[in-house]
This record gives C-alpha cells, sequence and structure tokens, in this order.
C-alpha cells in the first residue's frame, strides 16, 4: 500500500524528520502542521511505515471518520493486493483503529463513599470502558498510536496523558497538532518536553499559504462601542470605580493613605528591582502607576534586572482595572485588613462596594477574581449583531454570487444567567447564534442571503429557505416548523446532527444559502467547506488551538474559485471610559497573539499588528478613530487581489520569525526619521559628516569645499576672459575681474555643500543610522554575527520606519531578536541604563559660512540616548557601542551613570525620548 497522491513539501519534510528521529532510537514524536497542510497522510503514513497495530484517537467523530477514509484510500484496488482493514471499535478487533479522545478519557468522578479512599493514580479516575481501552492497548504489543490534535490532550487531560503512556512503553507515539509551540502555557509546553522531547517538525501558517496548499487571506477587525442602553448602564458602572480610584489619592483615606504606602512599598527600603523579581505583576502594575505620575520614582535607583530595562512600550498607559486591583490588594492585606483604625474600617467598606463592578471581591484573604458584569455586557453587546449585517452586506457587494460566509459564535442559545441589574440590558439570546440570525433575517440584504443556523440540535433559518434545504434531503422525512417572532423556523424530522451538518455543508457550498451561523463546539474543528469565502467571530475564546481551528475553516482552497481570499473579521466592542472597557479588545488581542497575517504593506507580522499598523495589545484604539478604521477595513475586504499578490504566493520564503522594531514619529514631519533618498535594498552608508566634540568630522568619501579660488582654476578663467578684453586695452582690469567670476560663480554650490555637510550632522539622525550604530555596536562587541551591512528598513503608509536585521546561519534569530531589543532601548523612553552615550547639537548651518569643519561647534545643549542594556554591561562592551554610535551619528564618550556626574545626567532625563519617535517591538515572519 502507499499513499493516494504525492506528499506535498511539507508532508516530506514532516516525515523525513520523523524519520531522523526514529534512526536515533526516539519512540515519541511531537509534529506542528497547520489546518490543511495534511497532517492526516503524514500519519497514515507513519502507521504504514511503522507496520505495526495501530490505535488512532482523534477529538470528535467527524475527524474519526477522515481517518477511516484515509485509510481506505490508502488501501484501495490498485493500491495494495493487501489491504489492511481499519476499524472504529473499542475491541481493537483490526489491525488499524480510530477512535475519538471520549472513547478512552471518559472520567469517573462520582462522590465516594463516606470513609471510601480516593483510588490511586490518574488512570483510576477514568470510567472502566476507559480502563479497559488502555489494557486493550497494552495486550496488543508494541502499537503505533497517533494522537490527532493532540492539544486536545494538554487542555483537558494534563497529567492523565503521561499515565497513559506510561501503561504503553513499547509504543511509538506520534502527536499531531495544528497548534505553535509558542502558544501553549508553561506547563503545557514543559509537559509536552516531558512527553516527546523536543518538537520534531514546525510548518507555519505563512508557509502553507506561500506553498500555495493554502488560500491567502487577511484578517480585519470591526470596531464598536455598546449600544446607548449598555453605554448608560457601564457609565453608572463607571462612577462607582471612579469614586473609588478619587478616595485613593485623598491623603486622609485610610489611617496609611493609598499614595503613602505606594512610595513606601515601591520607593522605599527594598529596591524597585527586587520588588519586580518577586512579583513581577504587581510592580508591573506600579510601573504604569508611576506613568501616570502618582508616585515619583528615587533619583539614583535603576529601575532595571538584571541588567533589563524594565520600562517597556506595556508601561506607557495609564493603569488599568487589573492594575489598581492588584495594587490596591496589596494595600488592603498590608494596612487595611487587619487595622481596628475606623478610618480602615471604612476603607474595606468602600472597597466592598465598589470592585464589583470591574470584577474584583474583596474576601477576608484579599481580593478575588471574579467576570467582570461589564465584559459580560461586552462580549455580548447588541452592537455585534449591527456590525455582523453591515459585515456580511459588505462582503456581499464585494463577492455577489460567491459569497459563502461563515459566522461562528458560542452557543446556540445564550443560557447563563445574568444578575437582576443586568436584566434589562442584556437580553437573554445576546451572544447567541440564534441572535445572529435574527439580525441576519432582520435586514433586508442580509435576509436575501438566505442564512442558515445550524448547531448540534437544530437546523433554522426563514421559512422558505428552510423548504429549498429539505427537497434536497430527500432521504429523510424533513418538514419546517412554524416561524417564532424573529421569523425564524427549524426543521423537524428524524435525522442526527451527521446528517444535517452533511447537509447543510453541500446547501452553502452550491449556493443554497450563503450564510452560514454555527456554534463553535459544530463548525470550528473538523468540518470542511472549502467553498467558504472567510468568517465573522462572534465567539469569546481565546484559546490557541481553538483559534487556529477556527480560522482554519476558511482557508482550505476552494476547486471552484482559484484565486480565493480569505477574509476572516473579528468583532469587538470596546467602553473607552470604563476601568474594563477594553476587556473585549485584550480579548481580540489574545486572538490574534502568535497568529501571523500578512499586513497591509505586505509584511507578515504577529499579532493585532498584522490588522492594523496602529493597533497596540496594551490598548484599543481611540473610539474616535472606529467610523475610520472600520472604513479601511472595508477597503481591504475590497482589495482581495492586493491582498493575493502581497502574500506573494510560490515566492522563496526561509519560514523563520524574526523580532523588528517600528518607530512611529511623534510629529507630522517623519524626515528626520528616515535618511534620503527611501529604503534600499543595500546596506546603508554612513552620513558623509557626524557632530563631535571637537566640531563637524567628515567621513573618508566626503570633503569640505574651500570658498576660495585655486590656481588652476584662476588660469582657466585667466584664458578665457584675455579674448574678450584684449580689444579693450582692459588688461590691469583683467586679474580681480576674473577673481570675481570664478568665486561668484563657485561660491553658491559650495556654500550648499558646506551647508548639507553641517545640516546631515548636526540635524536630528534618523533611525536608521541609530540603527546601523546598534547594529554595528553588537558586532564589535562580538554579540552578534552581523553588523550594519544587514540593516533593512522600510517606511510603512502610517509613516512608522520599521527597522530589522537581515541575519543568517544559526544564530539569525538571536540576533534579529537582540538587535531589535537593543534598537527599541536605544531610541525609546530614558529608563535605568548603566551608560547614556551623548548626541551634540550644533549652531544653525546658515551661521556657519567661512573656516574649516571645525568651525562648526556644539552647543552646550547634548541630548542623551541609552547604551543599550547589551552593550552597558561592561565598560568595553560600552566602548564598543560608542565607537559605533560616533561613526553613524557622532557624539563622545559614554557616561556612566553609577557615578556622580553620570547619576546627575541620567536623574534630568530619565523617562524622556531622545528621537521624536515611539519605539514598538514587532514580530515579523518571512
Amino acid at each position: 500500500m502507499r499513499a493516494p497522491y504525492p506528499f506535498r513539501r511539507h508532508q516530506g519534510e514532516a516525515l523525513d524528520a520523523l524519520a531522523a528521529a526514529r534512526a536515533t532510537g526516539r519512540s515519541r514524536a511531537w509534529v506542528v502542521l497547520p489546518p490543511g497542510a495534511g497532517k492526516t497522510l503524514v500519519g497514515l503514513e507513519t502507521i504504514r511505515r511503522e507496520r505495526r497495530p495501530a490505535v488512532v484517537l482523534s477529538p470528535n467523530t467527524a475527524i474519526q471518520g477522515q481517518w477511516v477514509r484515509g485509510w481506505e484510500q490508502m488501501c484501495e484496488p490498485g493500491q495494495d493486493p493487501h489491504p489492511v482493514p481499519v476499524g472504529s471499535d473499542r475491541a481493537l478487533q483490526h489491525p488499524v483503529t480510530a477512535l475519538t479522545y471520549q472513547s478512552l478519557a471518559v472520567f469517573d468522578d462520582l462522590p465516594r463513599e463516606p470513609g471510601e479512599d480516593e483510588p490511586p493514580g490518574e488512570l483510576h479516575r477514568l470510567h472502566p470502558h476507559g480502563r479497559a481501552l488502555v489494557e486493550a492497548m497494552r495486550d496488543a504489543g508494541p502499537l503505533t498510536l497517533v494522537l490527532d490534535e493532540c492539544h486536545h490532550l494538554l487542555e483537558t487531560w494534563g497529567r492523565l496523558l503521561a499515565a497513559v503512556l506510561e501503561q504503553l512503553p513499547d509504543a511509538v507515539v506520534l502527536g499531531l497538532t495544528a497548534t505553535p509551540p509558542t502558544s501553549l502555557s508553561a506547563d503545557q509546553a514543559a509537559l509536552v518536553h516531558e512527553l516527546f522531547g523536543d518538537v520534531v517538525h514546525e510548518t507555519s501558517i505563512p508557509a502553507v499559504v506561500k506553498e500555495g496548499h493554502l488560500a491567502p487571506f487577511v484578517d480585519l477587525v470591526w470596531l464598536t462601542e455598546p449600544s446607548p442602553t449598555e453605554q448608560d448602564w457601564v457609565d453608572g458602572q463607571r462612577e462607582r470605580f471612579a469614586e473609588l480610584t478619587t478616595a485613593l489619592v485623598d491623603p486622609t483615606f485610610g489611617s496609611t493613605p493609598f499614595l503613602t504606602w505606594v512610595d513606601q512599598r515601591f520607593a522605599g527600603q527594598v529596591p524597585f528591582h527586587r520588588v519586580a523579581e518577586a512579583e513581577p505583576d504587581l510592580a508591573d502594575a506600579a510601573l504604569r502607576l508611576l506613568h501616570a505620575g502618582l508616585w515619583r520614582h528615587p533619583d539614583g535607583e535603576p529601575l532595571s534586572r538584571e541588567g533589563v530595562d524594565l520600562v517597556g512600550e506595556q508601561h506607557r498607559r495609564a493603569p488599568s482595572s487589573e492594575d489598581w486591583a492588584l495594587l490596591v490588594g496589596d494595600w488592603y492585606a498590608g494596612c487595611v485588613r487587619d487595622s481596628v483604625d475606623d478610618r480602615d474600617v471604612d476603607v474595606a467598606e468602600g472597597l466592598r462596594r465598589a470592585l464589583p463592578s470591574v470584577g474584583w471581591q474583596l474576601t477576608r484573604t484579599g481580593l478575588r477574581r471574579g467576570r467582570s458584569p461589564v465584559d459580560r455586557v461586552l462580549a455580548r453587546s447588541e452592537s455585534k449583531a449591527d456590525a455582523l449585517t453591515a459585515i456580511v452586506g459588505a462582503e456581499h457587494r464585494v463577492l455577489g454570487d460567491r459569497l459563502r460566509m461563515l459566522v461562528i459564535c458560542d452557543h446556540e442559545q445564550a443560557t447563563a444567567t445574568v444578575g437582576a441589574d443586568l436584566r434589562d440590558v442584556v437580553p437573554p439570546s445576546a451572544g447567541s447564534a440564534r441572535r445572529a440570525l435574527a439580525a441576519l433575517l432582520a435586514d433586508p440584504h442580509t435576509a436575501s442571503l438566505g442564512p442558515v443556523m445550524v448547531t448540534g440540535r437544530t437546523v433554522a433559518g426563514a421559512p422558505a429557505t428552510l423548504e429549498r434545504l429539505c427537497a434536497r434531503v430527500e432521504e429523510h422525512d424533513l418538514s419546517v416548523g412554524e416561524p417564532d417572532r424573529d421569523g425564524i423556523s427549524q426543521v423537524v424530522g428524524v435525522w442526527t446532527s451527521r446528517d444535517w451538518v452533511r447537509a447543510v455543508t453541500t446547501f452553502l457550498t452550491e449556493g443554497g444559502c450563503r450564510v452560514l451561523v454555527g456554534t463553535r463546539a459544530l463548525l470550528g474543528e473538523g468540518w470542511d467547506a472549502p467553498a467558504a469565502t472567510g468568517l465573522v467571530d462572534l465567539s469569546t475564546t481565546t484559546t490557541p488551538g481553538s483559534i487556529v481551528q477556527t480560522r482554519g475553516r476558511t482557508l482550505r482552497l476552494d476547486p471552484r474559485d482559484p484565486a480565493k481570499v480569505a477574509v476572516n473579521w473579528t468583532v469587538c466592542t470596546v467602553a473607552a471610559d470604563h476601568p474594563r472597557g477594553d476587556n473585549d479588545w485584550q480579548r481580540t488581542v489574545r486572538k490574534h497573539q502568535g497568529y501571523f497575517g500578512v499586513d497591509e504593506t505586505g509584511d507578515v507580522v504577529d499579532g493585532v499588528a498584522h490588522v492594523h499598523p496602529s493597533f497596540s495589545p496594551f490598548a484599543p484604539p481611540d473610539p474616535a478613530t472606529f467610523d475610520a478604521t472600520n472604513a479601511a477595513m472595508l477597503v481591504r475586504a475590497e482589495q482581495r487581489d492586493r491582498v493575493r499578490e502581497a502574500w506573494a504566493v510560490g515566492e522563496p520564503y526561509v519560514d523563520q520569525v524574526r523580532a523588528s522594531v517600528w518607530v512611529r514619529p511623534n510629529a507630522a514631519r517623519v524626515a528626520v526619521l528616515v535618511p534620503d533618498g527611501g529604503p534600499s535594498a543595500g546596506s546603508p552608508a554612513p552620513p558623509a559628516a557626524v557632530l563631535d566634540a571637537d566640531g563637524l568630522r567628515l567621513d573618508a568619501g566626503a570633503t569640505w569645499p574651500a570658498l576660495g579660488v585655486a590656481p588652476a582654476t584662476l588660469a582657466t578663467v585667466l584664458g578665457l576672459a584675455g579674448a574678450q578684453v584684449a580689444a579693450l586695452g582692459a588688461w590691469p582690469l583683467l586679474l580681480p575681474l576674473a577673481v570675481g567670476l570664478a568665486v561668484l560663480g563657485r561660491l553658491p554650490g559650495r556654500l550648499r555643500t558646506r551647508r548639507g555637510l553641517i545640516a546631515a550632522a548636526t540635524g536630528a539622525p534618523d533611525v536608521v543610522a541609530v540603527a546601523c550604530a546598534v547594529a554595528d555596536g553588537l558586532h564589535r562587541a562580538g554579540l552578534t554575527s552581523t553588523g550594519a551591512d544587514a540593516v533593512r528598513w522600510r517606511l510603512d503608509s502610517e509613516g512608522r520606519v520599521r527597522c530589522t536585521l537581515e541575519a543568517t546561519g544559526p544564530s539569525a534569530g538571536p540576533d534579529c531578536d537582540l538587535f531589535a531589543a537593543s534598537l527599541a532601548e536605544c531610541v525609546g523612553p530614558v529608563g535605568s541604563p548603566r551608560y547614556l552615550v551623548p548626541r551634540y547639537v550644533a549652531v544653525p548651518a546658515t551661521a556657519v559660512v567661512a573656516g574649516g569643519p571645525e568651525r562648526v561647534r556644539p552647543t552646550e545643549e547634548t541630548v542623551w540616548h541609552p547604551v543599550p542594556t547589551a552593550l552597558g554591561v561592561r565598560a568595553e562592551l560600552a566602548g564598543h557601542f560608542a565607537a559605533s554610535w560616533r561613526r553613524w551619528v557622532g557624539g563622545g564618550e559614554p557616561q556612566y551613570t553609577g557615578s556622580p556626574a553620570g547619576a546627575g545626567v541620567l536623574a534630568a532625563v530619565r523617562g524622556t525620548s531622545p528621537l521624536a519617535g515611539t519605539a514598538v517591538l514587532r514580530q515579523s515572519w518571512r
């Protein structure tokens, strides 16, 4: 027997990696391939090569069926004269058996009788049927065990997986997943490494798109604000918390006021970096409080830990409700809880009233996290239903009859109860698949698209649409029920979810309906509909496995549409004035974290930055920009050809993630941030002149033009002028006339050259020059394998300068990461570096018209840049950076901030930005 079709590149690479691992004696392997990349065929071929009895475990019956059909295709007549049968029974009566995880992981957690001992070990948690299956696998002898979509095991089984594998010491175990290792929690990653070792092979989604095996795609976000009713309720909650934060800064609130405690806690005897080591989340909250100006850090104490600056992009924003809760909880435990002072009793009562509005409860032991009612309002906001109809209508105008839209929700009908104060704010159906369907049917445009809802219990839609569906399913006796007040009917008859999912999928593919509303549990994994042109994600899930699987539904290639480009939407509601009003935005951030997509410049970028370059993972956009942002998203959705072109399908790639730095100008003028001439594929060149303590210093290839007249020039001018004046007998006048003509003719050009050199050396340096200084400094110090010759940059449509290091070789990844982190430090706000390096400012260029370059003198004004942490740990390394800095930027010797003079300089510049821009770190793929 053999595979029914040739292996794709990534399938072949995965199989080669598995063979190499087996050759070293490894019997367990973990392979990462995106949805649609062919994990099933890799597993089937592994079973064939091992030639052992095999068991495949998968998360649901749909995927189980794919394994059965895949093996049957490998055993079709003509493939093998002796086909190997496949089964799906627990008794393992066939050489190859495909089962679901539920066949094994059915837990017996019935309550114990009084006095009955808890059974020892994880396996005893299994139902007897599960334990019988483990015994059957053990008795089958050496076997091949394939764990498909094995991220489910990490999320639900935990240590049980280790206990099961202990019973199968001779098994060859293959774990297959689409979830990238970087998306695993620390505990999950540790378990994978313990049970499987290093990942044997990993392929990213962008790589499979570039190969042409997945459709190009674009991720978009539609931003909304709460409905007026919701906003009124949110405002009331905000006022309650605002009263608390106002009280917290009152010096009479409590026996030890909150801000007094902050000063003692973070600016007292214990160094701040020690607090950061022991309680990093609390320290982050304190740094955001510092940014808000609510406490003052003592000058001279470093805000760094192990040489790493503690102040980053995530700290340059106002404290969130989470920050306030952490700080207040620490204050309460240390100053309020055990106090008998009447003032502290009043504080505790105030906290007890205000904290639930932001999802926290005050208990005797401290603060306990709960679900914020504001989060529930935002997650189920009625504005999302309006956004859904707007998106679907816009997609239909672009695609016409080709539209096949998928809408993913958490539940068919929301069942969670809400508090009495929310009953008039959040209707029972809010956020459900049924509410999404009702919104689509209420809009004439989207109703004409025949939307259908399919869940594990129900098939619903407009009566006329369902009549057409039933007419196509002749093998079942089906009818259409009466519509409810929203115009929604249900299909009635004897059939199963497996029947109706298959029927509705065919109905969608053939255009019977153009919008399919479903639940994540039914359509989020294992469901295939290559005709799907995009999705609207209304779910609240943020687990990496679910996100990858959900988006993977639309990335399948469509044989009917070779030019398919998938457009995947997330709808997000933000209440800007509430401390928990960014919860839905943070959920959106988590949905895109670790997920790479193409941005509007053609870069493949991680996180929300690939959706829009202005999006930050740390704070939502300003609501004033929502309309413009949504309009820009609609334009990108229209430009599918540009999206396909940006992906450059078929072009070479490395399949490597690298760090980059984006610098946004603070002012309208961008010229100071980039060099003349624009981006170049080649290496940047050092500036023609820089300013140091001794004046203007020229590069080796530059010259300082003289303003006098050279003898050769004078002779030429005399010769030309002589013939013109000889007849006039004016020879005595010739010499001063010639000299004047020569000087005046050359003077403007030479002055322009001088002023150009002066301007290049005395203005603010461009980001690229700073990047080159950093790259060369790291290379001189032996910390990276390449220097400024590998710096690349581009300017995006928002005016941001994007810099990265095109490093190659085994150390390329670490080199890129170190370069990006160091550049971000050098151009970002001054924190607590060990060294500072000066950049001088000179008199205006127009004031210098005579003399040599040494006449261009620096003023008393000096701009100080942080020496990156990696280059500031020792004086020797700081010297390497200073040498590179003088070549690319100018300036002088580094200043050690531990000295009295350096401490004074640091105190004066801490918190200031040395360049007119804000730097952020981003991850890019190439």
